[in-house]
């Protein structure tokens, strides 16, 4: 089994500055569309939120990219291409393995930082450039972007069971305290090694903190048949769930 911790929304670089928390609510922003979108901030509430985050240079009427889409009755669609989606094969990523979507966030009175705001466990996965125009169909009638214009010649969409946090709790944080954003308190579990992407010792600092890289989307962890990140990500799915 695999966790995929999957940088999502809003930062310094896509969309300029971090997601907000609103009524202790963490709010993931999508990043701004590059394309393939027939979905807008204002469609999904967001216009506001979007317009203070990049300092008024996106609002309502600016297209976003709607991904991962959370269709509000448990399920999570996400779609990855290009060298991330390589990535994710070259690590054997699949079916029933999960991903835990994180992004940057900040609260009114608070600082920037790293939080978990939702994930998906996979349960499907649709090759677009494979699949038959009636699946394809079906997924643009949603409005999905990767499945209403292709991004790269490997998109697939991601399907399975998903949910965002209510609540924008310390147990979904990965940020230390003190800061900066890519500082985090990582599980006791985590090792190195066993991040992908992450093999630099310098990383991997005392105290089980781990410095996180600045870029990149997509953070495999092979678990195995092992216990205790199991319950790890039975804890993290607990709270997001509450």
């Amino acid at each position: 089994m695999r966790i995929i911790f999957s940088r999502k929304g809003f930062d310094s670089a896509a969309g300029g500055g971090p997601s907000p928390i609103v009524d202790g609510v963490p709010v993931s922003l999508p990043i701004p569309s590059g394309g393939h979108s027939r979905t807008t901030y204002g469609d999904l509430g967001l216009g506001e939120h979007a317009r203070a985050a990049s300092r008024g240079k996106l609002g309502a009427a600016d297209a976003c990219h709607h991904d991962p889409m959370f269709t509000g009755d448990g399920r999570c669609l996400f779609g990855q291409c290009g060298a991330a989606q390589t990535h994710l094969a070259n690590q054997g990523v699949g079916v029933g393995d999960v991903f835990v979507f994180f992004g940057l966030f900040r609260a009114p009175d608070g600082d920037p930082h790293h939080r978990i705001f939702g994930y998906q466990r996979i349960g499907e996965i649709v090759d677009l450039t494979a699949c038959e125009d009636v699946r394809k169909a079906e997924l643009a009638a949603l409005g999905h972007p990767h499945a209403l214009g292709m991004h790269a010649k490997n998109d697939v969409i991601y399907i399975g069971e998903g949910r965002t946090a209510t609540r924008a709790s310390d147990a979904l944080r990965l940020t230390v305290a003190e800061g900066p954003p890519s500082l985090w308190n990582r599980p006791s579990w985590l090792r190195r090694g066993g991040l992908s992407y992450h093999d630099r010792a310098d990383r991997w600092l005392r105290g089980g903190r781990l410095r996180s890289v600045a870029r990149g989307q997509e953070f495999v962890a092979d678990i195995g048949r092992r216990h205790a990140p199991r319950e790890w990500l039975d804890g993290v799915l607990a709270e997001i769930k509450a």
